[in-house]
């Protein structure tokens, strides 16, 4: 019996992005020192892996769920539980184990509600999501013991005695714990992505039919990422708990749902990065854009219906889009097209917004006066030349960027063609 040894090449792209990974999860707090940058930090750390987790259903298996923050929810509750047990010494646990304990809830919970759920498939599965969402949330109300009324469950997660001098007081303690789950739950994750149950979620995804007709039982394969999703999601909701100290029942409401379902879709579902995307921009808006304007869910609703309009695949299918043409040495044919097409459509977008800030104050607040202030600008809500000014400059801008538009296409199609040329080429050789 002869010994055969083969020779496995290491992945050094991958060894390095996941370094620079744990790396940026490290240094980022040092470049970004003030408190409400730890906060955004550790806001961030928690929805990416909230994200990630819809994203087994949504992006790998294709189901559409509408009630998944009822597992990130019910998982902040048992953890914020699990929290003030610690506190009173009834629960002899670390602090640093409540993620777990949040995991733990949202995977029972799965178990329980994913029976049901995954049962069917499509439209039936996404309209069985929301009525428990919707059960769940109408029982956050009617059971105030466990729920805490309209004011929640708050804790204190400085309790039980220090490790190596953390208390989980300081915003930065708090981050790099949330920066750990993070880190090894994003690589959970993808390294699902890579088991056989992944690979055939993927198919039960594309070809449900075919996966039953090789032996599988479709039913059984989501039944399972749907309880893994649950897990991911309760640590998701666990974190949250220990961050906040309180949780309500808005953690389980259809709003919740309903933002890891948008900007999931808008960071790229097919892509395992995308919702990774997804999920900063999800807190930015929620933190940043929210200050900015009391508008900011209607640009929000904007652009999820320009993105499903002209990029379905979201800013991950845009990324790996231009990486193609950057691997050819073409992706510097492009940038005036792209300058171009960034400066027009901002200018259609100012005066978009324009008009929109001018509508919400004549709804919303016409009690403060006619004027309002956008981008340094005074505008008159009730006067013509502010409505007029608005309308050129959209005008304006999407004529010049429909222009733009057009000779892109045709540089595009262009460099589309001869990159297929080049593959052919290497193929033939």
């Amino acid at each position: 019996m002869t010994t055969v040894y083969q020779f496995k090449p290491l992945n050094v792209a991958r060894w390095l992005i996941w370094s620079l990974f744990a790396l940026l999860l490290a240094l980022i707090p040092m470049l970004f020192t003030s408190s409400l940058a730890i906060t955004i930090l550790s806001q961030m750390g928690i929805a990416i892996i909230a994200c990630l987790s819809y994203n087994m259903l949504l992006g790998q298996g294709g189901m559409l769920s509408f009630g998944h923050a009822v597992y990130t929810g019910l998982g902040s509750f048992m953890a914020i539980h699990a929290l003030n047990g610690i506190t009173d010494g009834s629960l002899p646990l670390p602090v640093s184990a409540l993620p777990l304990v949040g995991g733990l809830a949202g995977m029972a919970f799965a178990v329980l509600f994913g029976y049901v759920t995954t049962r069917k498939a499509g439209t039936t599965f996404a309209m069985i999501t929301m009525g428990l969402g919707e059960l769940v949330y109408a029982m956050s109300n009617m059971i105030p013991e466990f729920f805490g009324g309209e004011g929640g469950v708050s804790g204190n997660r400085v309790a039980g005695k220090a490790f190596m001098g953390i208390t989980y007081g300081p915003p930065i303690q708090v981050y790099y714990l949330i920066a750990l789950y993070t880190f090894l739950s994003v690589a959970a994750m993808f390294a699902f992505t890579r088991t056989p149950l992944g690979r055939m979620l993927n198919a039960v995804r594309d070809n449900p039919e075919r996966v039953e007709f090789v032996g599988y039982n479709t039913q059984r394969v989501r039944y399972t990422a749907f309880i893994i999703a649950g897990f991911f999601a309760g640590i998701s909701g666990g974190l949250g708990a220990l961050n906040f100290e309180i949780v309500t029942a808005e953690v389980v409401g259809a709003a919740r749902s309903g933002a890891y379902l948008l900007f999931t879709f808008l960071g790229g579902a097919t892509f395992f990065f995308g919702p990774i995307i997804g999920a900063v921009l999800m807190v930015l808006a929620f933190v940043m854009l929210s200050e900015f304007t009391k508008a900011w869910l209607l640009y929000l609703g904007l652009i999820f219906l320009f993105m499903v309009m002209y990029a379905p695949g979201g800013i991950a299918s845009l990324l790996m889009m231009n990486l193609r043409i950057a691997a050819f040495g073409k992706l510097r044919q492009l940038w005036v097209s792209y300058l171009a097409l960034a400066v027009t459509s901002l200018l259609a977008l100012i005066g978009a917004a324009g008009m929109v800030e001018m509508v919400y104050h004549l709804q919303m607040a016409g009690a403060d006066g006619n004027t309002v202030r956008f981008m340094g600008v005074v505008l008159d809500s009730t006067g013509l030349n502010s409505w007029f000014g608005c309308a050129f400059v959209i005008l304006t801008g999407a004529g010049l960027f429909e222009l733009c538009r057009r000779q892109f296409s045709k540089e595009w199609g262009t460099i589309q063609e001869e990159i297929e040329k080049e593959i052919k080429r290497r193929a033939e050789l």
